[in-house]
C-alpha cells in the first residue's frame, strides 16, 4: 500500500480504562491526511485520554491506533516524531519570555539552528505575538498563551496536530485568532484532531466524531450529521423553559426536547402536526409560547438525537 493510502491517524477499538471505569471504550475511525478532525463531546466523553493515547503519553488497555503508520502500542516513542499535542495545560514557562519559550522547544524537538529564524518569522506572523516576543509567558493573557501554546508545539514542523480543547475559556477574538492559526497549518497539509466541548465550533471541521461517555455516537462531516436527524427540529419561546421542556415530552411526536435559556428545540415526528399545533398545545398547558417555526438542526439538535438513540439501542 502507497504512503498517501495509510491514513494519517487509525483508531481500532481503542479502549483505556482507570480501575472500574472505562474512560474511553472501542472506539474505531480513521483520520485522512490533511484533515481537520474533530472530537465532539461534553466534558468526561474521553476527548483528552482519546488524544493523551493518541499522543503515546497513555498506553492503551486494549486495542491499537496507528498514526503514519506507527503503532501506539508497539513504538509509542516512534509515534512522537511526527506530531505534536498541545494538552489543556500546556507547559510553557512562566519565567521565560515568549521568544525563549519558543526557542526552549526549537532545541527540544532538535530544530535546526539554519532553519529557525524563517521558522520564527512565520509563527510570528500568523500568532501577531511578534510585539511580545520579550513579554514573559506569565504576563500573557489567555487567549495569548494558548496562541503561545500552539506555536511552541508547531516549531518542528508537525504532520500531526493533536489539539485539546484549544479555545476552552479563550476570549472570542483570541479564540478566532487560535482557528485562523490552526487552518493555516491544515492548509499546508497538516493534519489536525482538535477536541472541543463547543458544538458551536463543530461547523469549522470537515468530519466529526461524536462522542458520549467514551464511545462514538456518529461520524460524518457536520451537514451529514445535521442531515440524519430525523423528522423536524422546531424552535419557540416560551417562559418556564424547563418545566416546558418536561410537558413537551409527553406530547405525541416529540423525541427530544432541549432548553436553550428561553427557547426549546423540539425534535419531532413530521406526524406530530407541527409547530403550530406543538405551540397550542404548551399554550393550553399555561405556558406563554410564541408562535414556533421549524429550524435546521444545530450541532447541539445532533448530539441530544444521537444521545438519545443510543439510550434507546
Amino acid at each position: 500500500m502507497a504512503t498517501a493510502d495509510i491514513p494519517a491517524v487509525a483508531l481500532d477499538g481503542l479502549t483505556r480504562r482507570f480501575g472500574s471505569l472505562t474512560a474511553v471504550d472501542g472506539l474505531s475511525f480513521a483520520v485522512r491526511r490533511g484533515e481537520l478532525f474533530g472530537l465532539l463531546g461534553p466534558d468526561g466523553a474521553g476527548k483528552t485520554t482519546t488524544l493523551r493515547m493518541l499522543a503515546g503519553v497513555l498506553p492503551p488497555t486494549a486495542g491499537d491506533a496507528r498514526l503514519q503508520g506507527v503503532s501506539v502500542v508497539q513504538d509509542p516513542e516512534g509515534v512522537k516524531r511526527s506530531l505534536a499535542y498541545m494538552s489543556q495545560r500546556f507547559g510553557l514557562y512562566a519565567d521565560l519570555t515568549v521568544l525563549e519559550n519558543i526557542e526552549f522547544y526549537a532545541d527540544l524537538y532538535e530544530v535546526p539552528r539554519s532553519e529557525r529564524r524563517a521558522r520564527y518569522a512565520r509563527l510570528f506572523q500568523f500568532s501577531n505575538l511578534r510585539p511580545f516576543k520579550d513579554r514573559l509567558a506569565g504576563k500573557l493573557s489567555g487567549g495569548m498563551k494558548q496562541k503561545l501554546g500552539l506555536s511552541c508545539a508547531l516549531v518542528h514542523q508537525p504532520e500531526i496536530l493533536l489539539l485539546d480543547e484549544p479555545t476552552f475559556g479563550v476570549d472570542p477574538v483570541s479564540r478566532r485568532e487560535l482557528w485562523l492559526i490552526v487552518h493555516e497549518m491544515v492548509s499546508h497539509g497538516v493534519t489536525a484532531i482538535v477536541s472541543t466541548a463547543y458544538m458551536d465550533e463543530a461547523e469549522r471541521f470537515d468530519r466529526v466524531a461524536l462522542i458520549h461517555q467514551g464511545r462514538l455516537l456518529a461520524l460524518g462531516t457536520p451537514g451529514e450529521l445535521q442531515a440524519a436527524v430525523p423528522g423536524a427540529v422546531v424552535e419557540m419561546k416560551v417562559d418556564r423553559a424547563r418545566e416546558a421542556r418536561a410537558f413537551a415530552l409527553t406530547l405525541p411526536g416529540v423525541r427530544t426536547a432541549t432548553a436553550f435559556g428561553e427557547r426549546l428545540h423540539l425534535a419531532v415526528d413530521v406526524a406530530s402536526g407541527g409547530a403550530a399545533v406543538l405551540a397550542a398545545s404548551l399554550r393550553a398547558a399555561g405556558f406563554a409560547a410564541a408562535e414556533a417555526r421549524p429550524i435546521d438542526p444545530s450541532m447541539e439538535d445532533v448530539f441530544v438525537d444521537q444521545v438519545s438513540r443510543a439510550r434507546v439501542a
